[in-house]
C-alpha cells in the first residue's frame, strides 16, 4: 500500500502550560487597550455595546449584557469624552503589567491627554489563543495644569 493512503494515528490535542502562555510584548499590548478603547468609544456613540461584550472573555459575556455594558459606562459617555483620541498617543503604565492569575493578564495606567486624560484599569483572560478582555475600568481624569507645591 502506498505511504500516501495509510492513515496515521490521530495525535492527542496538547494545550501548552500556562508556563509558556505568550506574555504580551509592548506593541501587542498597546495593541489591546487601543482596540478596547475604539471599542469602548464606537459602543458610546452608537448606544450599541453588542460588539464590545462579543469580542471579550467568555466570562465578561456572562455577566454582561449589552444593556448592563450601557448603564456602566453611561457616565463616561455623558460627559462626551472622545474616547478615540487616546488612539493617538502611546499608554503610560502606572503600575507594570502583570499576570495576576495564570491566566489572566492586568494593566494599568493612563492616556495622557489635555484637558482630560483617560485612566484605564484593564483585564484580560488566554482564552481561545489569545488576550480577551474581562475586566474595565475607564476614568476621565482633568489634568493639573499647575505644578504642585512643595
Amino acid at each position: 500500500m502506498p505511504v500516501s493512503a495509510q492513515q496515521a494515528a490521530p495525535q492527542p490535542s496538547v494545550q501548552p502550560p500556562p508556563s509558556i502562555r505568550p506574555t504580551p510584548g509592548q506593541l501587542e499590548l498597546s495593541k489591546l487597550i487601543w482596540s478596547t478603547v475604539a471599542a469602548v468609544d464606537h459602543a458610546n456613540r452608537s448606544g450599541n455595546y453588542s460588539v464590545l461584550r462579543d469580542i471579550s472573555a467568555q466570562g465578561f459575556q456572562i455577566n454582561n449584557t449589552p444593556a448592563q455594558l450601557g448603564q456602566i459606562f453611561t457616565g463616561l459617555r455623558n460627559l462626551q469624552v472622545d474616547l478615540s483620541n487616546a488612539l493617538l498617543v502611546p499608554p503610560t503604565y502606572t503600575v507594570a503589567p502583570r499576570l495576576v492569575q495564570e491566566d489572566v493578564f492586568r494593566v494599568q495606567g493612563v492616556f495622557q491627554m489635555r484637558p482630560i486624560s483617560i485612566g484605564f484599569d484593564l483585564y484580560y483572560q488566554w482564552e481561545q489563543g489569545r488576550w480577551k478582555l474581562v475586566g474595565i475600568d475607564l476614568q476621565p481624569l482633568q489634568m493639573t495644569t499647575e505644578a504642585p507645591s512643595r
